[in-house]
């Protein structure tokens, strides 16, 4: 695909590449600057702003991308915020290290650094990198960033990563989740929800997914067996036991969600309340942990990290259309405070996207 005309790029003032013999980009593409979201210190969406940047720098090893979309995840509103405070050790202790903000993209390639193999202009793609609240971002060459799957539009594709790798590394490497088992997901109707619903289903289990009452149709159409209005009826309280738990959610007790958990069933917890700016996810974490060694289940905290090979499996899952991305609403760059506003309150039907 060429890149798009610049009566399209109402910024562009030309392109300067300079090429080597093997074809490859050895310059740097020269643009007049990009709108970015950025924010120099912590604090509310209030402290977001739209600017006019500078083009980031591509290294020899690295690909440039213009963002046609990204996604709004937990965590950028806990980064923004610097809470818990166990965030500022790799964020900055008193103002943020870095202040571009998002994390999921789909785009397509815009140039790439004289060593880079695997992509050109023009290509495709989506992923995790830093910073995709932005018209360009760069990734390195370890950066989970794959071809982008020619039946997703851009949107569903920014959907994608950091929700996809979540319910897939709970499901798969936590829960070894197999055919036959019987899943619940807490919490089925919010981005990580959705996944692993879709997931679950495509591994072979039986899955019941737990979701507020506007959320109810939304599960059952893509694929939960059975779907339970959490306002009409306790999940904690069955006659089944399940297999596998995973809790995206952290609204109930560990005790009140063992009940449920067959003798040697595994729960797998990715979300936990925003109750306390110190060391409130850890203390359970330390619980979970502490009563894992003395009960025949297991409880796993996790935390998802991105990896080109699980990039992989999820886009053949979205290729074969076994999973698909849910997207409640989507918002223009400018509106990403408003986006992150939103997703905070906790009542997104699956994933919110920023179109770029």
């Amino acid at each position: 695909m060429a890149t798009e005309p610049d009566a399209r790029h109402p910024r562009r003032t030309g392109v300067d590449i300079e090429l080597n013999r093997a074809g490859r980009l050895a310059g740097v593409p020269t643009l007049a600057g990009m709108k970015a979201i950025r924010y120099q210190r912590y604090g509310s969406p209030d402290v977001l702003e739209l600017q006019d940047v500078g083009m980031p720098a591509v290294g020899d090893g690295e690909v440039l991308v213009r963002v046609r979309a990204a996604s709004v995840n937990p965590l950028d509103f806990h980064f923004l915020r610097g809470t818990p405070y166990l965030v500022r050790l790799a964020g900055g202790l008193t103002r943020p290290r870095r202040t571009g903000l998002g994390v999921d993209l789909a785009g397509h390639v815009e140039a790439v650094g004289r060593d880079v193999t695997g992509f050109s202009p023009g290509d495709e793609v989506f992923g995790q990198c830093a910073g995709t609240f932005a018209e360009y971002v760069t990734f390195g060459p370890k950066a989970a960033v794959l071809a982008k799957p020619a039946n997703l539009t851009f949107e569903q594709a920014a959907a994608v990563p950091v929700a996809g790798f979540t319910a897939l590394q709970a499901l798969r490497d936590s829960a070894h989740v197999k055919a036959g088992h019987r899943v619940l997901v807490n919490g089925a109707g919010g981005g990580v929800g959705t996944f692993a619903v879709q997931i679950a289903r495509a591994f072979g289990a039986e899955v019941t997914g737990v979701c507020s009452p506007g959320k109810v149709a939304l599960v059952g159409s893509i694929g939960a067996d059975r779907v339970v209005d959490y306002t009409r009826e306790d999940f904690t309280r069955t006659d089944r036991p399940y297999d596998v738990v995973i809790d995206t959610v952290g609204n109930r007790t560990l005790s009140e969600i063992r009940r449920v958990l067959a003798p040697k069933g595994v729960l797998v917890s990715v979300g936990a309340p925003d109750d306390g700016n110190w060391i409130a996810p850890l203390t359970g974490i330390a619980k979970m942990l502490a009563t894992s060694a003395f009960v025949s289940q297991s409880l796993r905290p996790m935390l998802a990290r991105p990896k080109r090979d699980d990039l992989a499996v999820l886009s053949e899952l979205l290729v074969a259309g076994r999973v698909t991305a849910v997207i409640d609403r989507t918002y223009p760059l400018a509106e990403v405070p408003d986006a992150v506003r939103y997703l905070e309150e906790g009542h997104a039907a699956g994933k919110v996207v920023i179109t770029i």
